[in-house]
């Protein structure tokens, strides 16, 4: 798989402006997947109303976004608020490349003292896709501090973890340390984009990374607007979880 990680300016930009930018910075990639950001749509700011830019999964955005898969035969993974049963959720969406939606994942935890706790209710589970061959898992954000997460992906036989997030400039250690770490005790690829730059009072970290399963980092992005591309091998997977089995293991603790 050649797998893209979007890291996009957090601010000055409209949904539609977001989505050009994404298609410009993609075109003529070869990619077969790419990620961007948490509430890409239309940002991570406490100032925005979320309630009314809330949108359903075949919404506006998310037809935009179909258009551009078609168009370049790649799945794209996003985040945006959803419209859904009586509540706004903090959502990822994952289209696939003949613009089908593979998969849905509504945020379990929201990000400790931040807008999210009153803006956007809770979501379920992991959420999981499969595309060319390839199990995914999608979390967001906050959800990949918590090692439960990623093993629930992993026991759910992701070989792939997609973490759209929107990681504050003081908290580099997340994207740093602990995405390498997830990604090496479960022996899985992991994706993570973050925004770029500052968005009101949040100044962002960037840092957005792909990981193999040993832990290294195969592609890292600093502090500017970037589009960060690797080849993913089903084989690493294998490898790392038989050299080490934690998920065997675990079991026994």
């Amino acid at each position: 798989m050649r797998l893209g990680v979007y890291q996009c300016i957090a601010a000055g930009r409209n949904a539609a402006e977001r989505q050009a930018c994404l298609e410009t910075r993609i075109a003529d990639q070869g990619l077969d997947l790419v990620l961007c950001p948490e509430l890409f749509m239309g940002g991570y700011n406490p100032e925005l109303d979320y309630n009314m830019l809330a949108e359903t999964p075949d919404g506006p955005f998310a037809r935009g976004i179909a258009d551009i898969a078609r168009r370049h035969n790649v799945a794209i993974a996003y985040g945006y608020p959803e419209r859904g049963e009586g509540a706004v959720y903090n959502a990822a969406a994952l289209i696939g490349p003949d613009g089908g939606l593979l998969a849905n994942h509504r945020k379990r935890l929201p990000s400790p003292g931040s807008f999210e706790e009153t803006a956007f209710a809770n979501g379920p589970a992991v959420s999981f896709a499969n595309l060319n061959d390839w199990r995914i898992a999608i979390v967001i954000c906050y959800e990949v501090e918590f090692p439960e997460s990623i093993r629930q992906a992993a026991q759910g036989g992701a070989q792939l973890v997609l973490v759209p997030t929107a990681l504050g400039a003081q908290w580099g250690v997340v994207s740093e340390k602990v995405v390498p770490a997830r990604a090496f005790e479960n022996g899985v690829w992991m994706a993570y984009s973050d925004h770029a730059g500052q968005d009101g009072e949040i100044a962002f970290h960037g840092g957005s990374r792909i990981v193999d399963p040993m832990g290294r980092d195969m592609a890292v992005a600093g502090q500017e607007e970037t589009l960060l591309i690797a080849k993913l091998s089903r084989d690493r997977v294998d490898f790392a979880q038989s050299r080490l089995p934690y998920l065997r293991d675990c079991v026994k603790l």
